[in-house]
């Protein structure tokens, strides 16, 4: 969503640096655009920057899905969820690793949030079952215009965005944050700042420190989303939590394609198999897509490949980014046979192996007998494995991408900023992929954008809170 030239009207766009706002927000993807939004909401006038020429960052990168429970739209599709389900899978699939006062806080929050983004005119598609969702609770929605509409109502209060302007440090006199200094050295003063400047996946030196194990992961994220929040935090002494978690995501286009949006497509939720260079499966495929990556960086070579039949293949679904099987083959994404033996030519494994791996892996679901890596159900416990046997048979060369880096500052459940004591650091708020401790050790498919909108929220409305120095 480029600013540059006015491409999209009615955003409230800003070309002066006013001197001091109530507000200031640094990032424009979901996070950000929440908290602008509730900050405007709450009476203040608030101020967006945004690093790049480009509204977005991760968020329209993403597969779109949000992780809700006991919405409208799961009650019309009769499934049963609820909140106290939902902390239990978040517990679970963090494995204990997750701040439980950030949990209960989202927990607590996300509902209302729900509500709030679609009085705002965001709309969801059907739910779907995911990874770590022990019902299904992964709301799809347009990404891009959930932005344009949150940015929209932001500037009928008042509020207003800025491009190109890529701050550079916090100003801060000793007690507290007091605005922030941009690169080309102009200040702008602010009574709060909120930091939702997103992760670090587009910076091969960070990626080094805090994650060795992605040395050979794709890399893929917002093109501003190089830890700069996180250094200028870090800078006034910030906590950080969950770094030795950083996963990458499975089923990412081994390599770069004009049609690869950065999602992936993951067919092994929907019952294909995960093979490697020697065509045998390494994984259960049902696990959360970051595990799957994890193993997937382990194999010889890295590169994998999803193989599935027709039947997988006829449960495509083009609205959700990684069920989008059809569009995958449209663009020449897919190798696509006959046969089994055809496939395996096509890919280039050794002769034998994936008839042997397919052959085996009908047998023991025909027969009953226990997968040899756990595999029982499909991704989120919903449907069971099938064999592979209906052509014509596909495959989709996968790689494991860094596309968010979940991980990052110590807050509070005011979305305040903790230094390394557990202290907070005055006025400064933080929210969305920016932030550590809500996703502990794993993740749950639905939270990065979840908590965005939620989190993002939260920080606007309590940083419009501080008390003003100026009457507005």
């Amino acid at each position: 969503m480029s600013l540059r030239d006015g491409a999209v009207p009615g955003l409230p766009v800003e070309t002066e640096l006013p001197e001091r706002v109530g507000v200031l927000v640094l990032g424009a993807g979901l996070a950000g655009c929440a908290a602008l939004l509730a900050a405007a909401e709450a009476g203040r006038y608030a101020l967006l920057l945004e690093k790049t020429g480009e509204i977005g960052g991760s968020t329209v990168k993403s597969a779109g899905l949000s992780a809700f429970a006991g919405t409208d739209e799961q009650a019309e599709q009769g499934i049963a969820d609820s909140v106290d389900l939902m902390r239990k899978d978040l517990l679970e699939v963090g494995k204990g690793r997750n701040d439980p006062a950030l949990v209960d806080l989202y927990c607590e929050h996300q509902l209302d949030a729900h509500r709030w983004l679609k009085g705002h005119g965001v709309r969801y598609g059907e739910i779907h079952a995911a990874s770590g969702q022990s019902a299904p609770r992964s709301h799809p929605a347009d990404t891009t215009r959930m932005l344009e509409l949150l940015l929209k109502a932001a500037g009928e209060l008042g509020a207003r965005i800025m491009c190109d302007a890529p701050a550079a440090r916090l100003l801060h006199d000793g007690s507290r944050v007091t605005g922030v200094r941009l690169a080309d050295g102009r200040e702008v003063r602010a009574d709060a700042v909120v930091l939702a400047t997103g992760g670090f996946s587009m910076n091969p030196e960070l990626l080094a420190a805090f994650a060795p194990q992605m040395e050979h992961a794709l890399r893929q994220g917002g093109d501003g989303n190089e830890g700069d929040g996180l250094k200028m935090a870090m800078a006034l002494g910030a906590g950080l939590r969950d770094t030795p978690y950083i996963k990458g995501t499975y089923g990412h286009y081994y390599t770069e394609h004009p049609d690869e949006d950065g999602t992936g497509v993951l067919a092994v939720y929907k019952g294909a198999i995960a093979v490697n260079r020697e065509g045998r499966r390494f994984v259960d495929e049902s696990k959360n897509y970051k595990e799957i990556g994890d193993a997937a960086l382990a194999q010889p070579g890295v590169t994998t490949w999803q193989v599935f039949d027709a039947r997988t293949m006829a449960q495509a679904n083009d609205e959700v980014p990684i069920y989008g099987f059809g569009g995958r083959e449209r663009a020449g994404m897919l190798l696509k046979a006959d046969t089994i033996a055809a496939l395996e030519a096509a890919i280039g494994l050794p002769e034998g192996s994936l008839r042997r791996t397919v052959a085996e892996y009908n047998a023991a679901i025909e027969q009953g007998r226990p997968d040899p890596f756990g595999r029982a159900r499909l991704s989120g416990g919903v449907g069971r494995p099938a064999p592979i046997d209906r052509p014509p048979f596909y495959a989709h060369p996968s790689g494991t991408v860094v596309l968010a880096t979940y991980c990052g500052l110590t807050v509070d459940t005011r979305m305040r900023v903790l230094d390394w004591w557990g202290d907070p650091i005055g006025r400064l708020y933080a929210a969305g992929e920016i932030t550590g401790g809500f996703h502990g050790a794993g993740y749950m498919t639905g939270t990065s954008i979840g908590k965005s909108g939620v989190f993002g929220r939260l920080a606007g409305r309590n940083a419009a809170a501080e008390e003003s120095e100026l009457q507005w």
